[in-house]
């Protein structure tokens, strides 16, 4: 009996095969509706990872645009806040040192409760309840006196009494007869006041990064200079009118 054995395939022809196999098998339906269906599965997981980064992501809140309303109808709404509470982050600069702590402020048309921390530590008190001030450590009457009124000033600053209201370029200038307030003529919030002081000389408050704080639209950032002297204040927490418990 006589056998055929098939001839035996080249290397060059047994690529060839195994690249045909390979083929037939990649044409599979199968195969192929299997691709298509992790394609789709990438596609709809890329649309819900950028929908998801979109929904967390941060939404910035436009300051609300004032323009040709009345100022003084602006400032008035504001005489409603007869208590405040904040705490924030100073920067106390003089001569060129830098001295850096945490405060606590109680505020109210007449009364001012502040404390000062340097790295955990009360390192200073002053308390007013408009008959009586104190300091610890203690200051001059005047120097506390002034400290005082420049505290309630720089945060109450909507509060002056028979003010003169005066468009000047792109603000305005509220004034009395000791201070001078310059609000943005489009947002209303404060940019500029000046105090007179005994002596002939001046506190100024620049007032920067507006922000929504507690519902109210607010200044987070104070600068407060005095003769050679500035404090920077950074807001950390704000509130107004607090419940309090009967």
């Amino acid at each position: 009996m006589s056998r055929t054995f098939s001839k035996p395939l080249s290397a060059e022809g047994g690529k060839m095969e195994s690249r045909r196999r390979i083929s037939a098998f990649l044409l599979s339906p199968l195969l192929r509706e299997r691709i298509a269906l992790r394609r789709t599965v990438s596609r709809l997981l890329s649309a819900i990872c950028c929908l998801l980064l979109v929904s967390c992501a941060t939404k910035r809140i436009e300051i609300p645009v004032y323009e040709g309303i009345d100022p003084g109808e602006v400032l008035a709404e504001k005489e409603n806040i007869k208590y405040l509470e904040s705490t924030f982050r100073l920067e106390f600069e003089r001569d060129g040192s830098v001295m850096k702590g945490d405060a606590v402020l109680r505020l109210t048309p007449d009364s001012v409760d502040l404390q000062v921390y340097s790295l955990g530590f009360l390192v200073g008190e002053v308390t007013s309840n408009g008959t009586v001030m104190r300091s610890n450590p203690p200051l001059e009457r005047s120097k506390l006196l002034m400290l005082i009124d420049g505290i309630r000033n720089s945060f109450f600053w909507w509060s002056l009494k028979d003010a003169d209201i005066r468009e000047e370029h792109d603000s305005y200038r509220v004034s009395n007869s000791w201070r001078r307030l310059f609000l943005n003529k489009k947002t209303m919030m404060p940019e500029k006041q000046i105090v007179d002081l005994e002596g002939g000389k001046e506190l100024v408050v620049d007032y920067e990064e507006p922000d929504l704080i507690d519902g109210i639209w607010f200044p987070s950032r104070m600068r407060i200079k005095l003769s050679g002297q500035s404090l920077d204040l950074k807001i950390k927490t704000l509130s107004f009118n607090p419940q309090t418990d009967p």
